[in-house]
C-alpha cells in the first residue's frame, strides 16, 4: 500500500500489489530521497564537505558558528543535488508521456478515414488529460532546468512548485477516468489486432547519454506512470523541504505547494475507500496454494531467506517468524503480487543486472565446516554421547547448512508488479526456475482481474500459509527424516546419446543438474548439435555425486540473436524446449554396468547411458599391465624412456592448450567428448607418430580430458603416496609463517621428475587463470579441478572406510579429503614464486628439453 503523510492512498486504480518494505520506506520518507537516481553521498564532495565539518566540530562559540555555517552550506548543496534528482526524474516522466502521445496524432488521423483503428470517443476516453499533463511538466521541466544548470545557494523554486501544485486537478481528472482507460484500451486490443500490436510496442527514448535508444512499455503500463506520479508528489516535496532553511525565500512556497498536494492526495484517498473494498476475492472464487518453497530474495544488496507462496491468483512473498518461547510457526508478507499484474520482463530494465557473488572459497569453507559436524555428530551417536552435546552440534550444523543454501544461487529469476516494482530471487537451478515460470504463466492464462487485499485479508492469507504450506522444513539435510536414503556418493559418468521426437529442426544442446547438499546444481553441459530434428551428441561426463538422489536433464534451443539480451542470466536468452529427472536409484546403479534410461519430455525424447562408481572403488589408482604405454605407468619410468625433465604427453597437451585453448570458456572444467579421449589415450600409449596432427584437428577440451585422465591415472599421484600427508597437515597450520616453510620443502621434497612436471604444470595453470574474464576459470576453479587429480593417493592410502553401510560417513570424510587437496594446490597457485635450490633451478630452466 502506497503511503502519504496523511496516510494510505487507495485510489484508482488500487494498488498493484503490496510491498512491506516499501511500505516501511514510505513512512519513514523523510529520511530518503526518492527521485534522485544517483545517492547524493556517493558525491566525493559531499563525502569531503561532511568530514570537513566533523572536524571543525569543537568547544567554543567560534568552532559553533563555524559548524552551523558548514551544516547550512552542506544543506544547501545537498538541496541542488535533490532537485538534480527531480529533474532528471521528471525528464523520464517526459518520456514515457511522450510516448503515450506518440501514436495518437496518426489515430485520430485514421479516426476520420473510411477504415479507422480506434473511433475519436475510444481516443478520448483511453489518452484523456494526456496532452495536459504533458504539457504541466514540459512547462515545470523547461523552468527548473535553467535554474538548477545557473545554480547558487540563494537560487529561487518554490514559483515553479507552487504552480504546479495548484494545477493538480488535471491529475483528478486523469485518475477518476484511469479505469474507464484500462477498460477500454482492453477492449480495443481485442477488438482491433492493429491497436494490439501498437499498444504492446510503444517506444520509449532513453534519458541517458545514448538519446538514440528506445525501450519498449506496453500503453498499460505507460497509463499507470501519471497515477504512480502524483501519489509521490508529497514525497519530494517533503525532500526538497528538508533540505531548504527556513530563513530562504522557497520555504514559505514549498509549504504551500505541500499544503495543497496532501489536500489532493486526502480526497482521493475518501472518495475512493468504498471502490476499493469493492474489488477484493468474488465470493465463491476459492483460492488455492499451487506450489510453495524456500527461495532466496535479493534485496538492496543482501540475500534474505524466503518463503515463496504461489496461489491460484497472486504470487506472495513471506518471511518465517522467529519462534518464541514455543510459540507455534508465523509468517510475515514482505509482498503479493496479483497474477493479473505481474511480469518477468520490463521493458524499462537497462541497467545490468548486478548480483553479488560470494567467492568460491567462501562456498568451500562453509562445506568443510558441515562435513566435520556431519562426521562428529556420526561419532557422537556411535560414543552414545548424550542428547544436549549431539543438539548443539545439530544447531551449529543447521546454521552452516542454513548460510550455504543462502550464499550458493546465483541465478536470477525477477518479477515485476504493473507498477513497475521488481523483486529478484535467486535460483541454483534453472530446472526449478523453468517450473516456476511454467506454472505462473499456465495459471495467469486464468486470471483476467486485478484487485487489491485489505489488510485484514492479506492477514488472513499470510495465517492461512502455515497450514497450507507443503514444504515445511528449509532443505537441509539436518532436517531429513533418520530413515530416509542419504543419497549417492562417488562418481556418475553420464553419456547423453541423442534426442528423438523433435518436430523442426533446431539448435540444440542440454545440461545436467545433480541435487547437492540440498539444492540442484548444474554440472555438465553438452556441445550445441547445429540445426537438427536428430541430435547426436553421444558426449559422456563425469559427475561428482555429493549425497546426490537425483538426476535432472534440460534440453535447451541456442538463441544466436546477438542483439537479444537479457539481464537475468547468459543461458535465459537459450529457450528450454524440455525438462526431466529421473531419482538416482542405489539398487539400479550398483552393478558395474552400463544402464540405459530415457527421459521422456515435452513429446521429446533424450537416450542416456549412466554408470556410478562408488567413493571407495574410485580411489583407486590401477598400475598399468603394458609397462610400455604411458597412461597407468610411473611418470618417472615414462621421463627415463624418453629423456626428458617432463613428460611427452604434458608437453604435447599443454602446448596445443596455450596454442588455442586459453580463452576457452570452462577450459579443464568442461568435459572433452569420451571417444575423442580414448582415441589420443590409445595414440599416445602406442607412440603414433600423428598424435599431433590428431590434437590439431580435435576439440580443445579432449585434449584437456586426456590430460587430466593421465594425471588421474598415475599409479601413485604426482604429490606421491609418501608426503601426501604432510601436504595435508602442513596446508592446515595456522601460523602463514611456518605453513610456507612447511608446504615449499615437502614441495622441493619431491621426487625430481614430479616436482620438473609440476612446476611446469603450475606455470601454465596460473597462465590459464590470468585469462580468467574470458575462460571463466579462476585459480580456485582450476584447484578444484586439479587438485584431486593431482594430489589424491592410492587405495591403500586412503582413510576412507570401505564399508559401503555407513555412506553419509565416507561422503563427508571424502568431502573433507577432496577439499583439502584442493587448498593444497590452491596455496601454490597463489605464490607469486616458488624459490627452488641452485640444484633444481638448473634442472628446471631445462624442463621442457627431450
Amino acid at each position: 500500500m502506497l503511503h502519504t503523510k496523511d496516510g494510505p492512498f487507495t485510489g484508482t486504480p488500487p494498488t498493484y500489489g503490496y510491498d512491506a518494505d516499501r511500505a516501511e520506506e514510505q513512512r519513514r520518507h523523510h529520511d530518503i530521497l526518492p527521485y534522485i537516481d544517483d545517492s547524493p553521498s556517493s558525491s566525493p564532495y559531499l563525502s569531503s564537505k561532511s568530514r570537513s565539518s566533523r572536524d571543525t566540530l569543537s568547544s567554543g562559540s567560534l568552532e559553533s558558528a563555524k559548524s552551523a555555517e558548514l551544516d547550512l552550506e552542506k544543506g544547501l548543496e545537498m538541496r541542488k543535488w535533490v532537485l538534480s534528482g527531480i529533474l532528471a526524474s521528471e525528464e523520464t516522466y517526459l518520456s514515457h508521456l511522450e510516448a503515450l502521445l506518440l501514436p495518437m496524432k496518426p489515430l485520430k488521423a485514421a479516426a476520420t478515414t473510411s477504415q479507422p483503428v480506434l473511433t475519436v470517443q475510444q481516443i478520448e476516453t483511453i489518452f484523456f488529460k494526456v496532452p495536459e499533463l504533458y504539457e504541466i511538466h514540459k512547462e515545470f521541466y523547461d523552468g527548473l532546468l535553467p535554474r538548477v544548470q545557473q545554480w547558487s545557494h540563494h537560487q529561487r523554486v518554490g514559483d515553479l512548485f507552487q504552480k504546479q501544485a495548484s494545477q493538480l486537478g488535471v491529475y483528478r481528472a486523469f485518475v477518476d477516468n484511469y479505469e474507464l482507460a484500462v477498460e477500454t484500451a482492453e477492449k480495443c486490443c481485442q477488438a482491433n489486432t492493429q491497436f494490439a500490436e501498437i499498444s504492446e510496442n510503444l517506444k520509449v527514448r532513453s534519458t541517458k547519454e545514448c538519446k538514440d535508444q528506445t525501450a519498449k512499455y506496453s500503453l498499460e503500463t505507460l497509463l499507470y506512470k501519471p497515477v504512480d506520479r502524483v501519489t509521490r508528489s508529497t514525497l519530494v516535496l517533503h525532500d526538497l523541504l528538508k533540505h531548504t532553511p527556513s530563513s530562504h525565500p522557497d520555504h514559505p512556497l514549498l509549504q504551500d505547494a505541500l499544503r495543497i498536494s496532501q489536500n489532493f492526495l486526502s480526497s482521493i484517498n475518501e472518495e475512493s475507500t468504498p471502490r476499493r473494498q469493492s474489488m477484493t476475492v468474488k465470493k465463491g472464487e476459492n483460492r488455492q496454494l499451487l506450489k510453495d518453497s524456500f527461495m532466496v530474495e535479493l534485496v538492496e544488496g543482501a540475500r534474505k531467506l524466503r518463503h515463496v507462496f504461489l496461489f491460484t491468483d497472486l504470487l506472495l512473498c513471506a518471511k518465517l517468524k522467529k519462534q518464541i518461547g514455543g510459540k507455534s510457526q508465523q509468517y510475515d508478507c514482505k509482498w503479493y503480487i496479483p497474477l493479473s499484474d505481474l511480469t518477468f520482463q520490463a521493458a524499462e530494465e537497462t541497467e545490468p543486472l548486478s548480483i553479488p557473488q560470494v567467492p568460491d572459497e567462501e562456498l568451500d569453507a562453509i562445506k568443510i565446516k558441515i562435513s566435520s559436524l556431519r562426521s562428529e555428530i556420526q561419532r557422537e551417536k556411535r560414543a552414545n554421547k548424550g542428547s544436549k552435546v549431539i543438539d548443539r552440534l545439530r544447531k551449529k550444523l543447521s546454521e552452516q547448512e542454513s548460510l550455504l543454501l543462502l550464499t550458493s544461487p546465483n541465478m536470477a529469476l525477477r518479477v515485476h508488479n504493473r507498477n513497475g516494482k521488481s523483486y529478484m530471487f535467486l535460483i541454483s537451478s534453472d530446472y526449478e526456475r523453468a517450473e516456476w515460470k511454467d506454472m505462473i504463466r499456465e495459471q495467469q492464462k486464468k486470471c483476467f482481474k486485478t484487485f487489491s487485499l485489505t489488510s485484514m485479508e492479506l492477514q488472513m492469507l499470510t495465517n492461512s500459509c502455515v497450514k497450507l504450506q507443503t514444504v515445511h522444513h528449509i532443505p537441509l539435510t539436518i532436517n531429513k527424516e533418520e530413515d530416509e536414503s542419504p543419497g549417492l556418493h562417488g562418481f556418475l559418468n553420464v553419456i547423453i546419446h541423442s534426442a528423438s521426437g523433435l518436430k523442426q529442426s533446431l539448435n540444440l544442446y542440454c545440461t545436467l543438474e545433480v541435487d547437492s547438499f540440498g539444492f540442484f546444481v548444474n554440472k555438465a553441459k553438452t556441445r550445441v548439435y547445429r540445426y537438427t530434428t536428430e541430435p547426436k551428441w553421444n558426449e559422456e561426463f563425469e559427475i561428482e555425486l555429493e549425497g546426490s538422489q537425483t538426476l535432472r536433464l534440460l534440453c535447451y534451443e541456442k538463441s544466436y540473436n546477438k542483439t537479444k539480451t537479457n539481464k537475468e542470466d547468459v543461458e535465459s536468452t537459450d529457450r528450454i524446449i524440455g525438462k526431466g529427472q529421473i531419482p538416482l536409484d542405489p539398487q539400479m546403479l550398483q552393478g558395474k554396468d552400463w544402464q540405459r534410461t530415457v527421459i521422456p519430455m515435452n513429446g521429446i525424447e533424450v537416450k542416456l547411458s549412466m554408470k556410478f562408481t562408488s567413493r571407495e572403488f574410485s580411489l583407486k589408482r590401477m598400475p598399468s599391465c603394458k609397462q610400455a604405454g604411458v597412461f597407468g605407468v610411473k611418470i618417472s619410468t615414462v621421463t627415463k624412456r624418453e629423456r626428458s625433465k617432463v613428460p611427452y604427453i604434458v608437453r604435447q597437451c599443454l602446448e596445443e592448450i596455450e596454442r588455442r585453448g586459453m580463452e576457452e570458456v570452462g577450459i579443464y572444467r568442461v568435459s572433452g567428448v569420451a571417444t575423442d579421449i580414448q582415441a589420443l589415450k590409445n595414440a599416445f600409449d602406442t607412440n603414433n607418430k600423428d598424435v599431433s596432427v590428431m590434437m590439431s584437428e580435435m576439440d580443445v577440451n579432449a585434449i584437456a580430458g586426456t590430460l587430466k585422465l593421465y594425471f588421474r591415472e598415475l599409479p601413485e599421484p604426482l604429490f606421491t603416496d609418501e608426503l601426501y600427508p604432510n601436504f595435508t597437515g602442513g596446508i592446515a597450520l595456522s601460523d602463514s609463517v611456518a605453513k610456507e616453510s612447511c608446504m615449499l620443502n615437502l614441495l622441493l621434497s619431491l621426487p625430481e621428475p614430479n616436482l620438473v612436471t609440476f612446476l611446469f604444470l603450475l606455470d601454465h595453470l596460473k597462465r590459464v587463470a590470468e585469462k580468467e574474464g574470458i575462460n571463466k576459470m579462476s585459480l580456485h576453479n582450476l584447484a578444484t579441478v586439479f587438485g584431486p587429480t593431482l594430489l589424491r593417493p592410492a587405495e591403500k592410502d586412503s582413510k576412507i572406510p570401505t564399508n559401503p553401510t555407513q555412506p553419509i560417513t565416507m561422503g563427508d570424510s571424502w568431502s573433507l579429503e577432496v577439499m583439502s587437496q584442493v587448498q593444497v594446490l590452491l596455496y601454490f597457485l597463489q605464490l607469486e614464486t616458488i624459490p627452488t635450490p641452485d640444484s633444481k633451478r638448473q634442472s628446471i630452466l631445462f624442463s621442457t628439453e627431450v
